[in-house]
């Protein structure tokens, strides 16, 4: 937070920040997880650059390059190499698939305690810029009767997720695929909708999946008003991966009825999946379908959500 120039504070997919002199901003987000990379240090890079570039996106600013910040254990051991090597190749096939030269950055290796290494946790920060700053949009919900909707594809994939580590203490399996052309044109659909100013949030699905999504969608960010949310779930794969899988290329967008039809025609144009979940309203999270169903008071959750640090430190 600079001199006045923030436009979005943190909290949201991404930063936004005034230029001086002119109506142009920048975005910045910072992304990465150690657990995917534990699973398969390549794929993980490939999605924290993936992530960085749609946390970007979702703010209203077109991806331009990246720094980094690379997080190992000891070098000297040659499964730890073998991570380094491995993300730095997913980091370059991103960048190269985002058109996001890298700028600079740094390596941190030998963490480690008592011989064990921490996770490969490669970090990207991602800047974008925004032509005008008055489309800049953040992750939440803003009004009732909003129709909320999502850009992409939910699949069957709970490997090395927030919902195995945290139900279940297990960082296993393989991290969620990703297509970059399927990203790049998630991306694009995003943005073009934005910049027509159709959509009034838009948040990008990652850690939690779709249910943490919308959940964090309804809470206000900055002093904004929360607001429940009731939305139906379709498709037949298992619920707990419908709800908390974290398929890459989704973004949850809001937006008023009478902009539903143009944001259909952006999302057929760029080959995009675009289905429609629900309504904004009310003060409870209800998500309804044929294998699933939550309805959770709002103002509890944001209790439980907001004060999750000091009641674990206290703990």
């Amino acid at each position: 937070m600079l001199f006045l120039n923030t436009v979005i504070r943190p909290g949201s997919d991404a930063v936004v920040l005034r230029l001086p002199g002119g109506r142009r901003g920048i975005a910045l987000s910072v992304d990465g997880n150690g657990r995917y990379c534990a699973m398969d240090p390549c794929r993980g890079a490939l999605i924290a650059v993936a992530e960085a570039a749609r946390n970007v996106v979702c703010a209203g600013g077109e991806p331009l390059a990246i720094t980094n910040c690379l997080n190992f254990g000891s070098p000297e051991r040659p499964v730890i190499m073998w991570q380094f090597v491995e993300a730095v190749k997913g980091i370059g096939e991103g960048c190269r698939a985002m058109q996001t030269p890298v700028t600079g950055g740094n390596v941190s290796f030998y963490n480690e305690t008592s011989g064990h290494a921490i996770f490969p946790t490669p970090i990207i920060g991602m800047v974008g810029l925004l032509e005008d700053v008055a489309s800049a949009t953040d992750q939440w919900f803003k009004g009732d009767g909003d129709v909320v909707a999502l850009l992409g594809e939910t699949r069957e994939e709970l490997g090395a997720s927030e919902y195995l580590a945290v139900r279940f203490g297990l960082v296993r399996g393989e991290p969620p695929s990703l297509d970059l052309a399927r990203e790049r044109a998630v991306q694009r659909a995003c943005l073009e909708a934005i910049r027509l100013g159709l959509v009034r949030s838009a948040h990008d699905c990652s850690e939690g999946g779709l249910a943490v999504a919308l959940a964090e969608s309804c809470m206000g960010g900055a002093g904004g008003r929360s607001i429940g949310v009731d939305v139906e779930l379709g498709g037949t794969i298992r619920p707990d991966a419908l709800l908390f899988g974290e398929s890459q290329s989704r973004i949850v967008v809001s937006l008023r009825e009478s902009n539903w039809p143009k944001l259909q025609e952006i999302a057929a144009a760029h080959r995009v999946p675009l289905e429609r979940l629900g309504t904004v309203g009310g003060t409870r999270v209800k998500l309804r379908g044929a294998a699933c169903a939550l309805d959770l008071p709002l103002d509890e959750m944001e209790r439980a959500w907001r004060g999750g640090l000091a009641s674990t430190l206290g703990g």
